[in-house]
């Protein structure tokens, strides 16, 4: 038996592709062209895979009760071979995304981002630390968290020079200018690592960052810049570590 085969939607190419996005859309709401074209094309990948396992497993299992008629398979298709192709095809799924993972280009984990802050820039290499949740704790926003020698020509001196003890509430090393300036802006955020629990960094909101990664350009705000005092590698490699879902 079949169902709906007359409607002119499912004979037709472009109506079919736009009922494809219609659907994608319902789904997933994405938010862009780009996140839209890639949502339709795993709809699209997954869908091929599961209907091409489907048509494997009616050749494999029992091909003699079944028949073709008008483009149409006819006959019985036991709910036990639906349920071992899904398992089979989600197998496969699962498999070629760990194969796709450990393929992926070293570059990938790296973007530069542009720093604004007090009216001034500096560039730098950044790493995408999928463990990097950081948040400030009052207002909720994102830390990236910077060496802070690559802000000596944005920051004062007595600033960078005096991190732990600012940490620990110590401002006598700091002129009274420079703490009225920037006493507001400064932030407490706690962390833990491995070796390290009840850590704190000095945080300090930068006016916005930019991640320049190959496929755009990405402006945000209210950026919260975490001041590391020694270096995050060995090499230089990278000079910050951001989070995944700043990207």
């Amino acid at each position: 038996m079949s169902y709906i085969s007359n409607f002119t939607i499912y004979s037709n190419l472009f109506l079919k592709i736009i009922l494809s996005i219609i659907i994608v859309y319902i789904a997933y709401k994405p938010k862009g062209v780009k996140s839209l074209a890639k949502e339709i094309l795993i709809f699209y990948l997954t869908s091929f895979l599961f209907g091409g396992v489907a048509f494997a497993m009616i050749y494999v299992v029992k091909p003699q009760e079944i028949l073709m008629k008008n483009g149409l398979f006819l006959g019985t298709y036991p709910l036990k071979t639906v349920f071992l192709g899904a398992i089979i095809a989600s197998m496969i799924l699962i498999t070629a995304f760990k194969i796709v993972k450990t393929k992926i280009s070293k570059n990938d984990m790296y973007c530069d981002i542009k720093i604004y802050l007090n009216g001034k820039t500096v560039t730098t290499k950044a790493m995408v630390d999928t463990g990097n949740l950081l948040k400030d704790p009052l207002t909720g926003n994102p830390v990236i968290v910077v060496e802070a020698t690559l802000l000596e020509d944005i920051l004062p001196r007595e600033i960078l020079q005096n991190i732990d003890e600012m940490i620990g509430g110590e401002f006598t090393n700091v002129t009274d200018e420079i703490r009225n300036q920037y006493l507001a802006k400064l932030k407490l955020i706690p962390y833990s690592s491995l070796g390290k629990q009840n850590g704190m960094l000095l945080g300090i909101k930068a006016d916005k960052v930019e991640f320049i990664t190959p496929e755009e350009e990405i402006q945000k705000e209210n950026i919260i810049l975490g001041l590391y005092t020694k270096s995050l590698t060995k090499r230089g490699e990278y000079r910050a570590l951001i989070g995944l879902e700043l990207i």
